[in-house]
């Protein structure tokens, strides 16, 4: 049987990272994989989640199973985390997920499940998972352009894009931070999307992965609740790997808006059934942790205070990084990179650059452009800016053929 299977496709973010593991030189930074590092390089356990920790340690509750949908009390405090307390937690439902992943993935089989022949629209660029998971769930996948010349929102050309879209369409937006670009809309520009899926009547389908890592935790959400306030159907994807911290402990939640409670209802035991034949449930451990946090007040205030620690130090490599490589004369894109926010920008490079700024100066970022600025501790931000001039006053040389 093995002998049959064709070579597959290997995951290029992961392909990088053990290319990295085996670079010698020990000036080398990598800055493909999106975790939070610190100025040491570490990835801290954040203070609010090992209290949570040394809390669960010391009740010693039950391992018994939670049941399909996960941890209800962690769903509970996901839905009024990401809709707020006045938002519309009637005609919605939650279920605990393998992480972010997991949840795109359950929304994606709902999908399926509803509108067979619906479109995906993702944006071009995209987060790299995006349209696998779709597709590994039986959906068409289209896409819309996201940024305009200048490298700021396409406004326009988004809106334009999407009025092509069905009504059986879903349109999956990033709430916030966007990854890869790092160029996220206005206020304004999501009134707009809300208007286009009111009149177009395609359904938003909105991957929260970043919040409170952009302009805050109520600035990073307000575009999610504002389509929540407006639209009679939509559906969330919420991962706790980035703001949490919890990485490895697999932490997510897929969230259903309907228009009556009969057929959140039905959603709602459709995704149960979804996550019944994937994986049957999830883990417990990082959903308790999140939900000790966010039912206590002392510990939501503590993990608050930490996220705004990690979203300040994000947003001061990125001015670190735009004033030196201004300083080695790229002001112009150095402009376009302070634009950006979260902890991803894409910087101005083709992927011929980006393989000269590996082989070269040893530092790693994903073929597209992208680097995790999260990731950067702040002594090599005039490496890698002097990196990144070098290459671009450095003319280009033809793409290997090895690459084309």
């Amino acid at each position: 049987m093995l002998e049959l299977l064709p070579a597959p496709p290997t995951d290029p973010l992961w392909d990088l990272t053990y290319e990295f593991g085996g670079d010698e030189r020990p000036e080398r930074l990598n800055l493909v994989l999106g975790v939070y590092r610190d100025q040491s390089g570490a990835t801290p356990v954040m203070a609010a989640v090992r209290e949570a920790e040394i809390r669960l340690a010391q009740r010693s509750e039950s391992k018994e199973y939670r049941g399909l949908s996960g941890n209800t009390a962690f769903n509970s405090s996901l839905l009024d985390l990401v809709l707020g307390p006045h938002g519309p937690a009637e005609r919605a439902a939650a279920v605990q997920t393998v992480a972010g992943s997991g949840a795109l993935r359950l929304l994606a089989d709902l999908v399926f499940r509803t509108r067979p022949g619906a479109t995906v629209w993702i944006s071009d660029p995209a987060y790299v998972n995006h349209r696998p998971i779709l597709e590994a769930a039986g959906l068409k996948v289209r896409t819309y352009g996201w940024r305009d010349a200048e490298g700021g929102f396409d406004t326009a050309g988004v809106l334009r894009e999407l009025a092509d879209a069905g009504r059986d369409d879903v349109v999956l937006l990033q709430g916030s931070c966007h990854n890869p670009t790092g160029v996220d809309p206005l206020l304004d520009d999501w009134e707009a999307l809300a208007e286009s899926a009111e009149r177009g009547g395609w359904v938003p389908f909105v991957d929260l992965a970043y919040h409170g890592l952009g302009d805050g935790l109520e600035s990073d959400l307000l575009p999610t609740r504002m389509l929540a306030a407006r639209v009679p159907e939509m559906l969330i994807a919420v991962s706790c790997s980035k703001n949490f911290g919890l990485y490895s402990d697999r932490v997510g939640c897929a969230i259903v808006l309907g228009s009556s409670r009969q057929a959140v209802r039905h959603a709602e035991t459709a995704l149960q059934n979804a996550a019944r034949t994937l994986y049957s449930m999830p883990p417990e451990h990082g959903a308790a942790v999140v939900t000790t946090i966010l039912q206590d007040e002392g510990l939501r205030a503590s993990w608050r205070a930490e996220l705004d620690v990690m979203r300040g130090r994000i947003m001061a490599n990125r001015a670190d990084l735009t004033a030196h490589l201004a300083t080695l004369g790229h002001p112009e894109q150095a402009r376009s990179l302070a634009r950006q926010k979260g902890m991803f920008s894409m910087l101005p490079l083709s992927p011929n650059q980006m393989l000269r700024l590996r082989r070269q100066y040893a530092i790693y970022g994903t073929t597209s452009g992208r680097i995790n600025i999260a990731g950067i501790p702040a002594h090599r931000i005039p490496c890698l800016a002097q990196g990144v001039a070098a290459v671009l006053d450095t003319a280009e040389v033809p793409r290997p053929r090895e690459l084309a």
